[in-house]
């Protein structure tokens, strides 16, 4: 039997070293990952949003009462169901039915595919007369449709709320809806703009000049209708007043044309701007005396900066408008 030599015993030693180094820096590289998503959220890990029961103040405090949370593609489209049923105009009870129906259906999720030829939030189906493939895959179309199906159902407002949405649906499944409703009341509550300041969303800032205020009007044009009319507001850094990203500023008038000021619509407009926040590269949204603002305070509506004296909105927003501010 020949000799093995020194060096063959270590080869395989430095080997194991080797890969014993390298797993330790794929270890500290996902560590510090999670550190950076951490810190860029708030402490709250991966961006997501959280709807909580009203507790009588308004910052989404962490009380005990009932929460929902989701992803803000899912929070993006739980808007979306409200402000269409709003702008019918149907009752807040018709809002809760159509969240609990796409809640059942997709997990408020804009789905490509279904059973059989089902399709989008609601998995409404081109070949039963729903419309078309592309119509039904726009959240806009496929909310409203919901509705106008839903008011031609006699009495639905007197039904329960699986029966209302079965009837529109046709279900296999009829009771599979009733285990949603108190979180979809919970949604269409904060969604609609009667729990002011219960939907918080965490996750980083957008990066600088990732904003696009056009596309923030255009898109509250598409969803709220012309009569949101969405103004464009000079860069906020010209008003001496903005944060280290903000940039232009979309504004959209509340008050009518007698003064009235519609607060539950402006808190419906700045709910459905914090849900799109992310997808539509806004940094800060403030409406009558609070702000939130990406990547600060977990997500919570601000209603004093520290180190700031008085109270309000950073950004001066009163109950007239809701002011949104894109990425500089």
């Amino acid at each position: 039997m020949g000799r093995v030599s020194q060096s063959d015993h270590s080869r395989p030693r430095r080997r194991r070293l080797l890969r014993a180094a390298a797993g330790l820096l794929v270890l500290l590289a996902v560590i510090g990952y999670f550190a950076v998503q951490q810190d860029s959220t708030g402490g709250m890990g991966a961006p997501h949003c959280v709807v909580r029961a009203a507790d009588g103040g308004e910052g989404g405090g962490d009380g005990d009462g009932a929460s929902y949370s989701m992803t803000p593609e899912q929070a993006g489209n739980a808007a979306t169901i409200a402000v269409v049923g709003t702008g019918k105009p149907m009752p807040e009870r018709a809002v809760t039915i159509a969240m609990a129906t796409a809640m059942q259906e997709s997990a408020l999720r804009n789905l490509d595919h279904g059973d059989r030829d089902s399709l989008g939030l609601f998995q409404q189906r081109p070949s039963q007369g729903w419309g078309t493939p592309a119509q039904i895959q726009d959240p806009v179309y496929s909310a409203g449709i919901f509705y106008d199906r839903l008011k031609e159902v006699r009495g639905w407002a007197r039904l329960p709320l699986t029966e209302a949405a079965q009837q529109v649906q046709l279900s296999g499944f009829p009771q599979a809806y009733a285990k949603h409703e108190p979180d979809a009341t919970l949604l269409a509550a904060a969604f609609t703009g009667s729990a002011p300041g219960t939907l918080t969303c965490t996750g980083p800032a957008p990066q600088p000049g990732s904003g696009d205020p056009e596309k923030v009007k255009a898109e509250l044009t598409r969803v709220f209708g012309p009569k949101a009319a969405p103004q464009l507001g000079p860069p906020a850094a010209s008003l001496g007043r903005s944060g280290p990203a903000d940039g232009a500023e979309v504004a959209v008038p509340v008050k009518d044309k007698k003064g009235t000021v519609d607060r539950q619509r402006g808190w419906e407009v700045a709910h459905w701007a914090v849900a799109n926040a992310a997808k539509l590269n806004i940094t800060r949204v403030g409406y009558d005396g609070k702000a939130w603002v990406a990547g600060e305070n977990k997500g919570r509506w601000i209603e004093k900066l520290p180190g700031k004296s008085g109270s309000g909105d950073p950004l001066g927003a009163g109950p007239d408008d809701v002011r949104i501010f894109t990425a500089r």
